[in-house]
């Protein structure tokens, strides 16, 4: 297999009508990590997933594939393989036979056919009709056919969505593994608990604008929700003596202190100059989900007004 260049896209946008879905969009999504690509719901990652794939052609801008646009691809299933529809199956086919059809647009052999079965646990069910798939069960078949032609691009739209705890820790251990090999693989998906462990990189986009594009890393220590758990006997003095313009402290409980704008080693020093004790001083890293929900809370299309009366 051939190792890609990766995912470009320049100065994506996409209108429709007066409504612009997606808006300069430049990234790139490199070889050998999974890269998340993350956003609120109608942030515009779908669109802009179809505008990869060449299902929409876009306003403004380009996108490459493995260093072409994806329909300059002769054999496109052994090039990009992608999720975005898992149920656009006809449903009277049967799992094998509709992977055997895609098989034969390409030349791929019925071998790989049997390959991407077993490797997407429908071995058991490959001989029913799609129709009566459950979500799981359809999200694998979709995952299969992307699988089909032995890709180095990868791309998949919630591939998780509808899979039960086995089936989420095997996407995960595939998506790695794939990555591993040397693949480009973006992945979207709502669950930042996932992400959390699966991706590398991330793209973030909110109403079709790049919000982040770093490392999972860099992300969470970057969005300033990092804290210091400190309990002290006397956590109201020390309260006192820690606050200041760039240091926030929070009182978490009668001895506890959420502590943020400083570190460890600093409040431990301030602690010990005033002989002041401490039973615990512990660095608390901000979740992804935190930092994914800090970044993107004014770009979320809809949101939810908390009930009168409702407890908080």
């Amino acid at each position: 297999m051939t190792r890609p260049h990766g995912i470009e896209a320049v100065e994506l946008t996409k209108r429709y009508g007066d409504k612009t879905v997606v808006h300069d969009l430049t990234f790139s999504v490199r070889p050998g990590s999974v890269t998340g690509f993350l956003g609120p719901n109608g942030a515009g990652k779908s669109t802009t997933m179809r505008l990869l794939l060449g299902l929409d052609a876009p306003t403004r801008g380009h996108s490459t594939v493995g260093g072409r646009p994806y329909a300059a691809h002769p054999a496109p299933l052994t090039e990009v393989g992608a999720l975005l529809e898992a149920r656009s199956i006809h449903p009277g086919r049967t799992a094998r036979n509709h992977l055997l059809a895609l098989a034969h647009t390409h030349g791929i052999p019925p071998s790989r056919v049997e390959e991407v079965i077993g490797m997407t646990g429908l071995t058991d069910v490959d001989g029913r009709r799609v129709k009566g798939f459950s979500l799981g069960m359809g999200q694998r078949l979709g995952i299969a056919a992307a699988l089909l032609g032995d890709p180095a691009t990868l791309i998949l739209d919630e591939p998780v969505n509808g899979l039960d705890p086995d089936g989420v820790l095997w996407i995960r251990t595939l998506l790695k593994s794939l990555a591993a090999e040397g693949r480009t693989v973006l992945v979207s998906s709502h669950l930042m608990s996932e992400m959390a462990v699966t991706a590398d990189h991330l793209v973030i986009i909110g109403r079709g604008r790049l919000l982040a594009d770093t490392t999972v890393e860099a992300f969470v220590r970057d969005a300033g929700a990092s804290a210091v758990k400190v309990v002290s006997p006397e956590a109201a003095s020390l309260a006192g003596l820690l606050g200041g313009p760039v240091v926030d402290v929070e009182r978490a409980g009668p001895d506890e202190l959420l502590v943020r704008g400083t570190d460890s080693r600093s409040i431990g020093r301030t602690a010990a100059a005033h002989g002041i004790p401490l039973f615990e001083l512990t660095p608390v890293t901000a979740s992804l989900e935190q930092a994914f929900m800090d970044l993107t809370h004014e770009a979320v299309e809809y949101q939810a007004v908390p009930l009168e009366g409702a407890a908080a």
